[in-house]
Parts: C-alpha cells; sequence; structure tokens
C-alpha cells in the first residue's frame, strides 16, 4: 500500500509518466422488441426480456497527472490480450525513459504475459520500459483507475450494448471527450494517512 501512495506523491515528470491500469468486463445485450420512444409525458419503453451476446473486456489505462485514458476492447481477457500495454511503450509514451504502471495483482497483469505474446528478445525490450507496482490483496481501491472505470459504468456502460464494435464506438467517445477536457483525479490519501486510518493493519512493535 505504502509503496503505490509514494508513487502518487511523484511530481508529474512526462520521462516517467504514472498509469494507473484496470479492467472492466461487460454483459453484450440486444433487444428482443424494438424499444417504444420517448413522447410528450413518457420516458422511453423497453421490454423487459432481452438477448444475451456474449462478454467483452474492457483495458483501461489511465494517466491522472495529465488527464489522459485510453480503453481498448477486446473479446477476451488472457495473457496476451493484456499484452497490448506494448502500445504504452511504442505508441502512447514512445519517448519516456520510463512509464510507471499501477495495476492490481491479477494472474494475467505480469511480465510473464509479455513472454507469451512475443520473442523473448521483444518481450525483454517492452518490460525494461516499464517499472510496475501492484496494489495490495484487498487493496485494488488504490488503483485510480478504478475511479475512472467508475465514471464509465455510470455514463456509458449502464445500458443495453449489442456488440463489441457499438461498445467501441460508446466508449471511444466518452474518452475522447474527456480527455478533450483533461479530466483528472485529486488524490490526497497520503501514507501518513494511512498510518493513521489504517492503524489496525499494521504490526504491533512492542519497545
Amino acid at each position: 500500500m505504502e509503496d503505490v501512495l509514494e508513487v502518487y506523491q511523484r511530481a508529474y515528470d512526462p520521462t516517467h509518466p504514472q498509469v494507473c491500469m484496470d479492467e472492466i468486463s461487460k454483459q453484450l445485450v440486444s433487444e428482443t422488441r424494438q424499444p417504444l420512444p420517448a413522447q410528450p409525458g413518457q420516458p422511453q419503453c423497453y421490454d423487459y426480456e432481452y438477448r444475451r451476446e456474449g462478454v467483452c473486456n474492457l483495458f483501461l489505462f489511465f494517466e491522472p497527472l495529465r488527464g489522459w485514458r485510453h480503453l481498448q476492447v477486446t473479446q477476451r481477457r488472457t495473457r496476451q490480450d493484456w499484452a497490448w500495454a506494448k502500445d504504452l511503450v511504442d505508441v502512447y509514451y514512445p519517448q519516456a525513459k520510463r512509464i510507471i504502471v499501477v495495476l492490481d495483482n491479477l494472474n494475467t497483469h505480469h511480465g510473464a504475459s509479455l513472454y507469451e505474446a512475443f520473442e523473448p528478445a521483444e518481450a525483454r525490450r517492452i518490460l525494461a520500459r516499464l517499472e510496475l507496482h501492484y496494489t495490495p490483496k484487498h487493496g485494488s481501491w488504490l488503483n485510480m483507475a478504478e475511479i475512472e472505470l467508475s465514471v464509465f459504468a455510470r455514463q456509458c456502460l449502464d445500458r443495453r450494448i449489442p456488440d463489441q464494435d457499438t461498445l467501441q464506438c460508446e466508449v471511444a467517445a466518452l474518452e475522447a471527450e474527456r480527455n478533450r477536457t483533461a479530466s483528472i483525479v485529486d488524490w490526497r490519501f497520503t501514507t501518513a494517512d494511512a498510518r493513521i486510518r489504517l492503524k489496525k493493519l499494521y504490526p504491533v512493535i512492542q519497545p
């Protein structure tokens, strides 16, 4: 926990950008009957029946100090899918000396995933540009990417979306809007706060 909190205390440095990473799944749902359009004094009406169209996964990379985010929609959440983190190195931060990444301990979120997706030399090249900091077990709330995902969950993902292409268009539109306004997170929870408010989590050292 303190390792992640100390990362958040670092000053903004474009050569060492701080990026939070998380993912969420989305059930695709289509209508069995065409919804009735809204009328004066009457909201739009949907039938309670629906058709399941599978599940997609959304990977989010969020740089809270700059107010930049990017979501990638995939059909699965395998190691090979997570390995698109290569784009952080080659597309989004090609000039960065090292990219600081905060993420949780999901078994796909590790350097080994890169070795399953690329040749060893390429996997090592990518991994050498990443500095990974993991949130503790049951401490994923420390990841600011969860805050950003909650925005997408409320404003974009809380309705029926029938297919992956539509989902990609929906999240891309909200992503573009939030990047345009450079929406950031004002994180104020520090290591000092943790040692006071979460005192029970620390071992008691007898003098």
